[in-house]
């Protein structure tokens, strides 16, 4: 990996941040997309109110869509923890490998979580594995965190 992109002298993380809110618009915007006609651009927090009464999407896709709601708004609710670790892990000095590796372990479970939740959550006994995966990407956080707390002592 490090042949294709160089982890030790290069420094990649901040560039992580719009691309981990990049990730977070996949499932608000396959959300917004499959909601059709029940997507209220006005109102979009309406949105699930609108589609529960829309006799023509199925229940499938009806899940589907909610859970990439649900997939977007833990992104939201996460991405600023994650910014402001990469932030705090480059002032204090932490190594940059250590940095980038930890932005591309988040990226990678940010990535697999939204696979996970929208399309493999039809089965509802991969909730755990979902889980799993939401607790290493904050684990990458908290380890950005742990490395700039131990840098700066």
């Amino acid at each position: 990996m490090d042949a294709f992109l160089d982890l030790s002298s290069t420094n990649w993380s901040y560039y992580s941040i719009p691309v981990a809110f990049m990730l977070i618009m996949v499932p608000h915007s396959y959300a917004s997309v499959a909601a059709g006609k029940s997507y209220d651009l006005a109102n979009p927090r309406k949105t699930e109110e609108h589609l529960a009464k829309d006799t023509t999407v199925d229940k499938v896709k009806f899940k589907r869509i909610i859970r990439a709601k649900a997939a977007a708004n833990n992104g939201f609710e996460t991405i600023g923890l994650y910014a402001a670790a990469v932030v705090a892990a480059n002032v204090a000095g932490v190594p940059v490998q250590s940095i980038n590796q930890l932005a591309l372990l988040h990226l990678a479970t940010r990535a697999v979580y939204n696979y996970i939740y929208v399309v493999l959550q039809d089965n509802a006994r991969v909730a755990p594995l979902r889980s799993l995966v939401w607790m290493a990407s904050l684990g990458a956080s908290f380890a950005l965190f742990i490395k700039a707390g131990n840098a700066v002592n």
